[in-house]
């Protein structure tokens, strides 16, 4: 039996070799519905940011460089794979080695370094509620701001071509080989457990953010930034009520679990492909699909409780 990352690297991420014609035009018009309205919302949230000055803080300039990669999951990838899925199971399209390999450097580009944008949003709002406003100011520099945005760029290009599971030649219109590749195996592995571990240090910064909220409004009245205004919960200068305290907690749960049904699912079916036995196609298909949904779902991730975001877009949209 094929193994998780084998299985996807021998065909199209959600167009299965048995599929019907009629399962693959549905992915079709999925795939077309998020690449049109992911595309929009990134492209919005990268115009409002760089053209207002009130947007342009150094929690946005994380969230702008999350939106510029997920663009190339949405604008660049997710179009090619909703045309594939329109085309016979023995297009020439599908078969070409190099074509497969520019698709799967963009997917793991964008979402390389799409998953550390969401670390670094996560750590830049946990150091500026629950250390000094020195500490805070120290780190973030515009310089060290810069050096931030461009080692996760850095390290996506240097993993690329460390992913050989992602472009692994094959056709889509054949079953996956029934040998199992060591390489893929290990790199599934290893994405697993990085993504892991890369949840749990965006999951701690949050919950500790929970917790300073709720334990210490006065804390937070304190810290009259102007950065406060970019979290994903209401942060008024004044207390808030015990109401307020609930609202944001239950805002930041709510962006932990979008972010964790979007990438826990890939986790263990790659976990479960390499311990014990390959998940099922489908499964697999599904995981993948959450995984790149993500990608769409980024821009109101981090704005839809923004009042200057709201503000923003209110002034440009008719």
């Amino acid at each position: 039996m094929p193994n998780a990352s084998s299985w996807s690297a021998s065909s199209p991420l959600l167009l299965l070799w048995e599929d019907s014609s009629g399962t693959r035009i549905f992915l079709s018009l999925l795939y077309a519905v998020l690449a049109i309205s992911g595309t929009l919302s990134n492209v919005m949230v990268i115009y409002l940011v760089f053209s207002f000055k009130k947007l342009q803080t150094t929690s946005n300039a994380f969230i702008v460089n999350g939106c510029a990669a997920d663009l190339s999951v949405c604008a660049l990838w997710m179009p090619q794979e909703a045309v594939l899925g329109l085309l016979p199971p023995n297009s020439s399209s599908l078969r070409s080695p190099e074509y497969r390999l520019l698709r799967g450097g963009l997917l793991s580009l964008g979402l390389t370094v799409s998953l550390a944008s969401h670390l670094l949003v996560a750590f830049n709002r946990y150091v500026l509620i629950t250390k000094l406003p020195s500490v805070y100011q120290a780190l973030y520099q515009r310089r060290h701001t810069g050096c931030m945005i461009g080692l996760s760029w850095a390290l996506a290009l240097l993993l690329v071509p460390l992913l050989p599971g992602l472009w692994t030649p094959g056709s889509a219109q054949q079953p996956p080989p029934r040998q199992t590749d060591g390489s893929s195996r290990y790199t599934a592995l290893l994405l697993a457990l990085a993504v892991l571990g890369q949840t749990a240090l965006l999951l701690h910064c949050y919950l500790g953010i929970v917790r300073r909220v709720r334990g210490s409004a006065k804390r937070v009245s304190v810290l009259n930034f102007h950065l406060l205004h970019q979290l994903p919960f209401p942060a008024a200068p004044p207390p808030p009520r015990r109401a307020q305290r609930r609202l944001s907690s239950v805002s930041v749960l709510l962006l932990c679990c979008v972010f964790l049904l979007g990438t826990q699912p890939l986790v263990w079916v790659s976990l479960l492909g390499f311990f014990l036995r390959p998940a099922p196609p489908a499964l697999q298909a599904a995981s993948w699909l959450l995984l790149c949904s993500l990608s769409a779902l980024t821009p109101l991730l981090y704005t839809w409780r923004s009042e200057e975001f709201r503000r923003a877009a209110r002034s440009v949209l008719p």
